[in-house]
């Protein structure tokens, strides 16, 4: 563990507040759940708690047999990282922190089929160098929260996109949906 120097006292509540230096680092924000653990030598650990986060192995192999159907790099996303990528380009992607205009993007509970050559195709990790030319992108909402992103991405011709992959992405965000909240 990493020692911060800083000391925080519990209140009488039972709180502590965690400070907006350590917030904004781990960019954990109001209403984030967090996970706590205890260890043997009486420390106490949080983590960012992510729904999505859990079923990586399963997002993973969703992903593959998306990508092979579809012919697309996909990319499904917690609203803090890339948690499973598989298609042309994976390794650009996988486990990368996602841009701010995703985190907006999921935020938003945005879906939309994008054309990079109409230059409305959004930034899906920080060093992205969108080297595709459709892009579908769909909020995965689980309870009414919204805890993440399933991205199609193709570096075909204009044909290829559309309605069609429009359709899976959302197909694939609801569908991780329903596995989250099992």
């Amino acid at each position: 563990m990493k020692a911060t120097g800083i000391v925080r006292r519990i209140d009488d509540l039972g709180r502590v507040v965690v400070p907006k230096e350590i917030r904004r680092t781990l960019r954990i924000r109001e209403g984030d759940p967090l996970e706590i653990f205890t260890e043997q030598n009486g420390a106490i650990v949080l983590k960012k708690y992510s729904p999505i986060g859990e079923l990586s192995t399963f997002a993973a192999q969703y992903a593959t047999s998306m990508a092979e159907a579809a012919g697309s790099l996909v990319c499904v996303m917690d609203r803090d990282h890339i948690i499973a990528a598989e298609g042309n380009g994976k390794k650009n992607y996988d486990g990368k922190p996602i841009s701010p205009e995703m985190e907006q993007f999921i935020e938003a509970r945005g879906c939309q089929v994008a054309d990079a050559q109409e230059k409305n195709c959004k930034k899906l990790t920080l060093d992205d160098a969108m080297q595709y030319q459709t892009q579908a992108l769909a909020t995965i909402i689980c309870e009414g929260d919204a805890i993440g992103a399933v991205a199609l991405c193709n570096g075909a011709d204009k044909d290829s996109a559309g309605e069609l992959q429009g359709k899976l992405a959302q197909a694939a965000a609801l569908f991780l949906a329903k596995q989250v909240e099992q």
